[in-house]
């Protein structure tokens, strides 16, 4: 079975534009689909609503940046495409389980670190990696393109 070709656009169209504020508006006006049919599309393809799959990148990502013991909260936010950092605190902790700072605390060594709380940052590292792999094979499983062939007017 094919993936569907909307979807895929949409997940292209997102990865492309991540750090960029992308509503389902935005998707709908670019597509020319309804976007209640776009929600609904897209939940019955990927299992999760537009909004929570922008949200688990932009964690995803954020994730890689808080890896770098450099980067200031703020700028982590920012740089994932979050407009405040309390939205991306709430949303982090909502997906991770647990605060950046906690996750930045335990990636830079800190010992006072519970066993459950690295559990819930493993735990949703995971589950964001499976779902970047999921994208990629469901982009993979695309209907190939096929271009037009034209017949020649001496081999008719």
């Amino acid at each position: 079975m094919y993936s569907n070709e909307i979807v895929c656009k949409i997940l292209m169209y997102i990865d492309k534009n991540i750090n960029d504020r992308i509503t389902i508006k935005d998707l709908s006006d670019k597509f020319f689909y309804n976007r209640y049919y776009i929600m609904k599309l897209f939940k019955k393809e990927m299992d999760m609503t537009i909004v929570d799959y922008i949200n688990s990148v932009k964690i995803y990502n954020s994730l890689k940046l808080l890896k770098q013991s450099n980067n200031k909260m703020l700028n982590v936010a920012l740089n994932s495409g979050f407009n405040s950092l309390e939205y991306y605190s709430e949303i982090f902790k909502k997906i991770v389980g647990e605060s950046p700072k906690q996750v930045s605390s335990y990636f830079n060594g800190d010992k006072k670190i519970t066993t459950k709380q690295i559990k819930n940052i493993n735990t949703a590292y995971v589950e964001l990696y499976n779902l970047m792999d999921k994208k990629e094979k469901y982009l993979k499983n695309r209907i190939p393109l096929k271009l037009p062939v034209k017949t020649l007017s001496i081999f008719k």
